[in-house]
Parts: C-alpha cells; structure tokens; sequence
C-alpha cells in the first residue's frame, strides 16, 4: 500500500454515503409509483402523507435489490434487520421522521476496488441499509415562499456507507465511478445522477500525518463527476487554510455551488444522538433467508470484477485493461466479441480502449452506438496482423469506416490504396535510392546515431506513399548498411 499523498504537508481523509435510488415500481412502503417527473403531488398516496391510521408494508423488490447489493460487493447479508425512526423536522419530511435502518443494516461490510491511473486501490464498506427517500422543497416561483412536492417521499433508497479509505479527490471520484458501474450493471438503479437516482455525500477531513483524525464536513449532495472533484478539492484547501490560520474546523454540513465553485455551510452537523433513533413499531424485523439469497445468487450476471478476473486468466490481458473494458456490459460484450473473432484479445482491447473510445468520447454516444462494429473491427485486426496494411493505414481505415465512407475493410482499403507493399524486390529498389539520396544520415546511422536510421526509415515510407511494411523497411535498411 502506497504512502498518504500530502497536500501542504496535511493527509486527506475521505469517505462516502451514496443514496442509491433503486428500481422499483412502487415505493418502499406503499403503492405509489416511482416514475420521475411527474406533476407535484400527484404520485404521494395516503402512506406517503402520513395521514393518520396509515402503516407502511416493506416492499420485496427493494430486499431483493439489497440482496443484489450484498452479493455484488461481498458483503455479509444479515438474516435477521430492523427499521428504526430517524426524527428530524423538515418541511419536506410528513411524518416528522424517516423511516430508516440504524443498529441492524441489511448489508454489512464488503469492499469496492477501482483503479487510480494503473495503481489497484479498494475502499471498505461500512454498511448499506434500506430507508425511504424524503419529499423535496420547491423554491423557484413561489415569491418569498416554497412549495412542497411530495411524490420523492417514500422512493426507496440503499445508503451505502464506507469507511474514510479515501486519500484524495481522484480516489473519491474514481469510486464513485466504480460503485456507480456495479449498480447500474446489477440493475438496481439507473444511474442518472441529473435526476437524483445516484447521490454522494463526502465526509472530508484533514490532519497531519500520524494525528488523529481531524474534524470532518459533509458535502452533500453531489450529482455529477465533474463537480465532485472540484467540491472535494476546494473543502481540501479550505481547511488547511482555515488551520494554517489558527482556526479550527467545525462539523458541518456544506453545500457545493458550481458556479463559485466553493463550498458554504448549510447547518451545523448533527450526530446520530441528535436524531433519536428508536425501533419503528410498525414494522416487523426484515428477516431474509438462506434460500431467497441462493435464488437471487443464481440468477445474478457476473459481476464487472469477476468477469476482470476471467478476462485476465481467458485473455492474458493486463488488470488495467480488464477492468476499463469491464465499465459496462456493452463494453465487455463488444471487447470479448472483437477478442474471440480475431483472436487477438491484446490488439482489440487496445483498440477498444483507444481508437474507438476516442470517437465515442468526441461523439458523445455509448458503446451501443459506435459506427464501427465488433466483428469490422477484428476484420481490421486481422488485416494488420497478416501484413495487408500497416498500423497507420488502419486508422485510415476506421476513419472510413466511422463516417460511413465505407461497407467493409476491405473494401476500404483497395478503395484508398492502403494494401502494404509485399513486393520485396519493389521494396530493395526504394531502399537504396533512399541510401543514395542520404548520404548524411548514412553517416550519421554508422557513427552510432539512431535517429539517423529512423530518419533513414521515414524516408522508405514517404517514398513508398506508406505502403511499405515498416519492419520489412527496417530489416532491409539494416542488411544494406550493415
């Protein structure tokens, strides 16, 4: 393990709740749907309101979601959970309390790896339990008031919690991606951070190396990548500031404005004494067997670090590209279809993690979507493993094929010419007119200077309009100055 990156002297301690929206068609104790952008208060039933004599009644899907959970992080599933009541008082909130988990989490444990650059890191789990969503305050349009939309109340949530694993923002973000591909990739949720389905919280201290832990704040309610690392690298500097100054740092919860990009404090932060858990009497311990966890085991897909691990052994493949091509199941499908077409795992994945990833990335569209498919893309594989055409040319060719200018590899390439020259004895002829025409590089390459030959080689390619195989060029440059 890596020694704690320091920021001015000071190591950064990070760890997250992220509030997992989950796939459901009702709500965690009631009937109402779930559906997103419906008019306000138009999906909040009797329960939702809390009107009185109402009880909640548990919703399967959502165990089953948490059981899901638990199997795809390693965690130990608790036969035997209880809800308690979490009191607080917001507008937003009708029964004055959530209903939530608190001693006995349905989830405990487990751990998330992910990788920083090429360097392996894994961040343990706390926990992940069952808890309904609250309602949410409208304060747009109102003139001086704000309006209470109620149809989130109850919307099912997973919070999963870790423990402060975390170094710096790229670690922060790095997991956050990654828990966001496994539940997504698992079904439970649908990711859209844009509308609240995937909500992070990061708990950030500082302290001198070998100190305790320092004072922690809380940014809430993180919704995009990007702006989670700058909220984390912003509260970092802050507080060193607010050290280095003499003052000391306060528990709090924090706000992140994207477009000061600076955090402010909303409240100060409460501990769980401050909300007054207790057992919720109307509803019995959430019990869940051997067997439901068996059956829910058995029809999982396999698992994005599971299926890393195969694409190691299977494949011979690096772990750094097992687990890039492991970012979705779309991705993974089109790798392993490219590897076992042309047989050559280690150039498709360079590709997919390359060329291909570059033109979604500048064409804004998912892997589903790409304009050159599996099986061309291993017929481009092959033609540059069989000496047709040059790594060069190949990207000529997936140029074409990218923009529709053409059907098939092959095509493309008796199309624009690209065919590499196998005429040896063409080949010798441009090779030593080339040595005839650099007498100076000639020199140079017999006085030791490599870059002479490389020039040497240069001049074969351009005089071969490309065509030539660069190691064929090479060997035969090589016996003619030898």
């Amino acid at each position: 393990m890596s020694a704690p990156k320091l920021i001015q002297g000071y190591e950064v301690v990070i760890g997250f709740e992220t509030h997992t929206q989950l796939q459901t068609n009702s709500k965690i104790f009631s009937r109402a749907p779930t559906a997103f952008g419906a008019a306000p208060n138009t999906q909040a039933c009797a329960v939702d309101l809390a009107l009185p004599g109402t009880l909640p009644v548990m919703n399967r899907e959502a165990v089953q979601c948490a059981i899901k959970l638990g199997l795809a992080l390693g965690s130990h599933i608790a036969p035997r959970s209880v809800f308690a009541r979490k009191n607080y008082f917001y507008p937003d909130l009708p029964k004055g309390y959530q209903i939530s988990q608190f001693e006995i989490p349905v989830v405990q444990g487990g751990t998330v790896s992910f990788f920083v650059g090429d360097e392996k890191k894994t961040v343990r789990l706390v926990r992940a339990h069952l808890e309904e969503d609250a309602g949410k305050s409208l304060h747009e349009d109102y003139q001086g008031m704000s309006g209470i939309d109620l149809n989130r109340a109850g919307t099912p949530l997973l919070e999963i919690v870790t423990e402060p694993d975390m170094g710096s923002s790229d670690e922060a973000v790095a997991y956050a991606r990654e828990l966001h591909k496994i539940v997504t990739w698992i079904g439970i949720c649908d990711g859209n951070m844009q509308e609240g389905s995937f909500r992070c919280d990061a708990n950030v201290s500082v302290r001198k190396p070998g100190a305790p832990l320092g004072t922690r704040r809380e940014i809430k309610n993180l919704n995009s990548f990007k702006f989670m690392q700058q909220a984390i690298d912003f509260e970092i500097r802050w507080q060193i500031e607010q050290l280095e100054d003499g003052h000391a740092i306060q528990q709090a919860t924090v706000l992140f404005d994207p477009d000061t990009g600076e955090t402010r404090a909303m409240r100060t932060k409460e501990d769980s004494a401050d909300y007054r858990y207790f057992p919720d009497p109307d509803l019995p311990p959430l019990c869940i067997s051997e067997q439901w966890i068996e059956q829910t085991r058995a029809r999982m897909p396999e698992l994005p670090r599971a299926m890393a691990e195969r694409f190691v052994q299977q494949y011979g493949l690096p772990e750094y590209d097992a687990s890039t091509l492991t970012q979705s199941p779309a991705m993974a499908a089109y790798f392993e279809a490219a590897a076992q077409a042309s047989g050559q795992p280690k150039p498709a994945s360079n590709w997919v993690m390359g060329e291909l990833s570059k033109r979604l990335n500048a064409d804004e569209i998912g892997i589903e979507a790409a304009k050159v498919s599996a099986a061309q893309l291993a017929q481009l594989i092959g033609r540059i493993q069989d000496g047709t055409i040059s790594n060069a040319a190949a990207r000529q060719v997936f140029d074409a094929l990218w923009s529709g200018a053409g059907s098939t590899v092959d095509a493309v390439i008796e199309a624009k010419g690209l065919r590499q020259m196998n005429d040896t004895g063409a080949l010798e002829k441009i090779v030593d007119a080339v040595i005839a025409a650099n007498p100076g590089n000639v020199e140079q390459f017999k006085a030791g200077k490599d870059k002479a030959f490389n020039a040497l080689v240069g001049q074969v390619m351009k005089a071969s309009q490309g065509k030539a195989n660069p190691q064929q060029a090479s060997e035969l440059l090589k016996a003619r100055l030898a």
